[in-house]
């Protein structure tokens, strides 16, 4: 078993949105069309003026298509990055295999592990398994760990406990699992199942029931960690994905004194979230719509130089007003002098977000700007200052030239 590559996926915060997203019944705005590039860059996005605070609905629209071809296989982030693929989006197929060598490790969602009975377990989903795909990505990128995740499906309280409560139900999951792993030649598995652990009331009544406690005792005994820092908000506080404070705190909180901390990968979100603000409804938005929703709308992309945040609004006939968050190339981070956060009720609201119903915010005590902040560059320079990789949720969704980042 040691020789396998074997990540942990935690979630420390609501659960992560893994849908699929059905297209807007909207009825197009009657608009000039945007223009879109179809054709590569000789320069990546940092050298052509893109990484920038003063953002424009078009400017996206035209360049979003547009990597840089000569660096697509040269990496710019020092720390490993994970990227996670799912058959129910096959752009992230095609996107791997152009941007495999930016990855160190690649994670198709593509297995479930069963309890069939004492001491009898199943490895199902074995039917997406594409080995061709495989043999490309590997051919593009030496050295690239090929990981699919898997999930404890439908397990129960009594299946995790007679499991962990017996060393022949334990050998016989680990002969399960590491067949499977050499007879399809993976190197290991992204192992989900907290979500699961958490989903059971029985286990715990402790908020947060993954501490720094459980990390130090698993931290010697794994490869690494997947963190879901994303998915704050939520559709009655619509806001932020991930405020970066609180992105910071995931990964301090659990090791403090960076002991382990180039186990962990910091979860990035490759999609945004479209909320309904008068319906108290909010939807994932993956790259497609987001392009498609400009083009509709042409909307102002708003900047609030204290919340450090692009975000935009538009109407529709039937849902009203909606405010969409969706990940930039660059937002910057500013202090928190002579920031006031405007009150709505007991929440405080990032600036910009006033009379959203329930709008994101960090309480009645007051908040730093830099919550209030979400982007991939400035994560990224986060991941390094802090000592961390990355991980990407998902590889299908975001926009084409993100990857001039990594």
């Amino acid at each position: 078993m040691q020789t396998l590559f074997t990540l942990l996926w935690l979630t420390l915060a609501c659960g992560p949105v893994h849908t699929t997203l059905s297209k807007s019944d909207a009825k197009k705005a009657a608009s000039k069309t945007l223009l879109e590039k179809s054709q590569f860059s000789e320069k990546p996005v940092q050298d052509r003026g893109l990484v920038v605070s003063d953002l424009k609905a078009e400017d996206v629209v035209l360049e979003h298509r547009s990597y840089c071809s000569a660096e697509a296989r040269d990496r710019h982030f020092a720390g490993d990055v994970l990227g996670y693929v799912t058959p129910w989006n096959s752009r992230g197929y095609d996107v791997t295999k152009v941007f495999a060598s930016k990855f160190t490790q690649i994670s198709p969602v593509w297995l479930q592990l069963k309890r069939r009975g004492r001491e009898m377990f199943e490895v199902t989903g074995l039917h997406d398994v594409d080995q061709g795909w495989m043999r490309a990505i590997r051919k593009h990128a030496k050295g690239l760990h090929i990981v699919p995740r898997l999930l404890f499906e439908d397990w129960t309280y009594d299946d995790f406990r007679n499991v962990l409560d017996s060393e022949d139900e334990i050998e016989e999951l680990s002969k399960t699992v590491v067949q499977v792993a050499k007879n399809q030649h993976f190197d290991g598995f992204v192992v989900e199942v907290w979500n699961q652990l958490l989903s059971q009331k029985r286990v715990t009544d402790q908020l947060g029931m993954f501490t720094h406690k459980e990390f130090e005792q698993l931290a010697p005994v794994l490869d690494g960690f997947s963190l879901m820092t994303y998915d704050y908000s939520t559709a009655h506080q619509p806001g932020p994905n991930a405020p970066l404070s609180w992105v910071r705190a995931c990964v301090q909180v659990l090791d403090p004194k960076s002991k382990w901390r180039s186990k962990i990968l910091l979860g990035l979100n490759f999609y945004g979230m479209d909320y309904a603000t008068s319906k108290g409804s909010g939807e994932p938005i993956v790259g497609a719509r987001y392009v498609q929703t400009l083009k509709d709308h042409r909307p102002r992309m708003v900047w609030d130089s204290q919340a450090s945040e692009h975000f935009f609004e538009y109407k529709k006939s039937r849902s009203g007003r909606h405010v969409v968050f969706y990940p930039t190339l660059k937002v910057r981070v500013l202090p928190a002098m002579g920031w006031e956060p405007a009150a709505l009720g007991s929440r405080q609201c990032c600036p910009g977000m006033e009379g959203v119903p329930g709008c994101w915010g960090m309480g009645p005590g007051g908040a730093d700007p830099s919550v209030c902040a979400q982007s991939l560059q400035v994560r990224l320079e986060l991941a390094q200052e802090l000592g961390v990789g990355v991980s990407i949720w998902e590889l299908g969704q975001g926009l084409d030239y993100f990857y001039d980042l990594l």
